[in-house]
């Protein structure tokens, strides 16, 4: 097994640094319908239902919600300590981005790339929302 590490540049949203697996979510996401106690995405037929975002790099289409619902499920899961470590858009709208400012959580949007072909289930993840980078080391590579 080789361990192949690509960089891309992204634009920081909120400011910070981490890293960890990711999770892909090619579905939009209300935080609301994710169990606070442990991160488990609980909407019925979600692409990633039954799976934690907590401490993982979610790679996610967009948010989806009302202001409220959306800010309010970010802070139900920042309380607890179940958000994910970093968030990276593919598709940026207001009520997600409010919603992370007001917990401080990492995000990053405008990957130079398409988020979805570079980054898959597992793969290791730092978000340097500070310097507008995304280094992906892809969990497997074969050759």
């Amino acid at each position: 097994m080789c361990r192949k590490s690509v960089t891309y540049k992204c634009r920081g949203i909120v400011k910070g640094h981490a890293s960890g697996e990711a999770i892909v979510s090619t579905g939009a996401m209300c935080f609301y319908l994710c169990n606070p106690e442990n991160g488990e995405v609980i909407e019925r037929n979600h692409p990633i239902q039954g799976k934690s975002i907590a401490g993982k790099i979610l790679v996610l289409k967009s948010g989806k919600g009302s202001s409220v619902v959306q800010v309010d499920g970010f802070y139900q899961l920042w309380v607890k300590g179940s958000l994910p470590a970093a968030i990276i858009l593919k598709d940026t709208e207001p009520v997600i981005v409010s919603s992370a400012v007001v917990v401080g959580k990492t995000m990053v949007d405008r990957m130079e790339c398409d988020p979805f072909e570079a980054i898959s289930d597992g793969d290791f993840v730092e978000v340097d929302a500070d310097a507008g980078e995304i280094r992906v080391t892809r969990k497997t590579v074969s050759g």
